[in-house]
This record gives structure tokens, sequence and C-alpha cells, in this order.
């Protein structure tokens, strides 16, 4: 776990932290919102994972549930057995009032089995998946917590515990492609003759990539923020005496590199988020010609003022190098989003947020002046 606060942990955490308990086949039981029916904190995907050995990792509401959640927790980590519980926020006598939530919420929590391990083997290999989970079942056949997972080569893996029964898979395959690509999360019903099922289709991205061309001190509190937003962070140094992971606590590698050459170190090109700040131009000029022309990263951000990018434009130019629009639209300069604050941590905090917005495909304004819902509401009925 990469926080102290095991609450606000990010996704990325909590996989990570599947994954080493999974290691150790700990006894543990998750917690995942399947359903929300009006508003609530936490959307559907949104996990919460309980072992019985140490707190909890995740928040599935902003904690008005806990004392229920951690119940329903230990019950499924006694039965092995997995269940789904509707809370309803609406109802004032029982809740009280006043809870920030009014909606009502389906919740699965279930054993932390080897039928979570192809998820996290595609997450490992930086690929998505999706996660098909019975949530109700009118046949008797067929247990609530049956699943199988999807994952981006179309393979359907089970496990030791029950699957999804093939007629009803080959109904939910676009639903998992779908969820699969654009990391979304819902339920979808699947009418059979042996009985109607609604189907949890839980798509999972791993977690995003940001890599940071340069090992100035500025470059710190940018690795800082970006690991705690939930990327998975790359200082990639063109000085070797600077690539020393002791200076960068909080990225996930730490590299020396040729500006040349720092697209060797882009893992997953469609999720990774670069930005350079090296602070020398003729390094940034090669580094941003270099990631503009062998990778297909989605976003540049490149440090310094417009005029900066022109002179680098024009030595660019001079090598007879010239930038086409599809290339220039992947470029942000002057990196970022206008905070208003000139500080070394403003600075920081207004790049992460940037890269945090165009990895979730979205605009970054102000949440006061965006009409209909504050997350997106996903139909991924078949």
């Amino acid at each position: 776990m990469d926080r102290d606060d095991p609450w606000s942990v990010t996704d990325r955490s909590i996989h990570d932290t599947l994954a080493a308990l999974r290691d150790e086949e700990a006894n543990a039981a998750v917690a995942t919102v399947v359903d929300v029916e009006g508003s609530a904190y936490r959307r559907p995907g949104a996990k919460l994972l309980a072992p019985a050995d140490g707190d909890a990792l995740g928040a599935v509401t902003a904690g008005c549930l806990d004392g229920p959640v951690n119940s329903l927790a230990a019950d499924v980590r006694d039965s092995g057995t997995a269940t789904v519980e509707t809370f309803d926020l609406t109802d004032g006598e029982e809740w009280g009032l006043g809870l920030g939530c009014n909606g009502i919420i389906d919740l699965l929590v279930d054993p932390l089995d080897d039928s979570y391990d192809p998820l996290l083997d595609a997450l490992a290999d930086h690929e998505a998946a999706t996660a098909l989970t019975v949530v109700r079942s009118a046949d008797p056949e067929v247990p609530v917590g049956s699943r199988t997972t999807v994952t981006a080569d179309g393979d359907a893996s089970g496990s030791d515990r029950p699957g999804v029964p093939e007629d009803a898979l080959d109904s939910l395959r676009a639903a998992a492609e779908d969820a699969m690509a654009e990391g979304t999360s819902g339920v979808v019903t699947v009418e059979r003759e042996a009985g109607v099922l609604d189907v949890f289709v839980d798509g999972v991205e791993p977690a995003p990539e940001l890599l940071l061309f340069g090992s100035q001190n500025d470059a710190k509190t940018v690795a800082k923020f970006g690991a705690a937003a939930g990327f998975r962070v790359t200082v990639a140094s063109s000085r070797g005496a600077r690539a020393d992971g002791e200076q960068f606590p909080d990225a996930h590698r730490v590299v020396a590199t040729h500006p040349t050459e720092v697209a060797e170190h882009v893992q997953a090109p469609e999720r990774t988020y670069a930005v350079l700040m090296s602070h020398n131009l003729v390094d940034d000029r090669l580094a941003l010609e270099a990631l503009l022309r062998d990778t297909a990263v989605p976003y540049v951000g490149l440090m310094g003022p417009r005029e900066r990018f022109d002179e680098l434009r024009d030595a660019l130019a001079g090598d007879d190098v010239a930038l086409t629009q599809s290339e220039l639209d992947r470029v942000s300069t002057p990196v970022g989003l206008d905070l208003g604050d000139g500080s070394p941590t403003g600075i920081a905090l207004s790049i992460v947020a940037e890269a945090t917005a165009v990895a979730n495909d979205a605009a970054g304004g102000r949440l006061r002046e965006q009409s209909g819902h504050i997350h997106p509401r996903v139909d991924p009925s078949t």
C-alpha cells in the first residue's frame, strides 16, 4: 500500500494489494458496488478489500456503511460464499438524515479466491479485462457469485468457483468488450430458459502510466502527486547521477536514459501520459521527437511558455522535422490546468490534474458549470 490512509487509496493500490494477498493465499473478502439507483459517493466498480488480518482498504461509501460492510465481510470470510446486499440510504428512519447520499446501493461481497486471478494476471501484463459475476439468479444451478473473466484476447477464464453459463456468456460478450475498452461497470440482465440472470459486468483497466522526463527537484513533487492520483510513475533522467530511486521515493521506476531513447521506457503507450521537464531545450526536443515518432502516447506535456515551444519547433524544423497536426494535437504546452498557483506545489498539482483529466477523457472544468450528473451513467444492457 502506498498511502498512509487506507480509506483514500487508489484503484492501483487496491489491485496491487489484491495481488499480494492472493500470493499469500490470505483470507479476505472484497466488497464491490454493483448498482446504484439515485446518487451515491462511489459508482459501480468501486471496491473495498477486507482482509482477516489487517485494516480494510478502499471505500464503497463515504463511511456511512462501514459497520454493516465489515460485518458482511466477516461473514463471507467465514462462509466462503458470495452475497449481495441492498442498502436503501433514502430511508431516513433507518439511516438518519444528512448522509450526503440519496440512493439505493447494491453491494456484492465475495471471498478473495482464484476467481480473481485471471483479472489480476491481465493487470500485471498492462492489459484490461472484464469480470462477469452473477449478482441475482433465478436459476438454482447458477449461484450468486458465479464468475467468468474475459480478457483482451477474447479468452474466457474460469476458476474453482462456478462460472457464468455458456449461453449467458454468449449474450454478454459484447457488453464485456465495451466495458473492457471503456473501463465501465454495470449490471446486465440475461433472459434464459433456465432462469433470468443479473450479471455484473466489471471492466477493469490497468493503472495509467505517468512518464516524467527530467530529474530536477520539481519532478519529485509531480511524482508524489502522480502516485497519489493512481498513476504508476516512471522518472526518466538524462543525467545518470540523478537516476537514483532514493531521490524519488514516490516513483515506481527511476531510470537513466538518453533523450532519444526515452520511448524505450514506455510500457503501455495507449495508457501513458508523458511530461517533459528536463529544463534543457535540446533534451526536451529530442525526447519530444522520440515520443511522438516512436510511440502512440496520447499526451505529451511540455514545461515552459509558448515561446519556448516555438523555439523548440524551429529547432526541429532546422533538422527537417515538421510536426504534423496529429502530433501537435498530442502536445500540451504550457503543461497543466489553470489553477492560478505558481508555487512548485501548485504547478505540480496543475500538471497531474491535467494528466488525470486527459486520462479520463474529461475537460477539467469546474463541476458547478457542468449540467447533468457528476459521474456518467452507464447502461451496459444487451
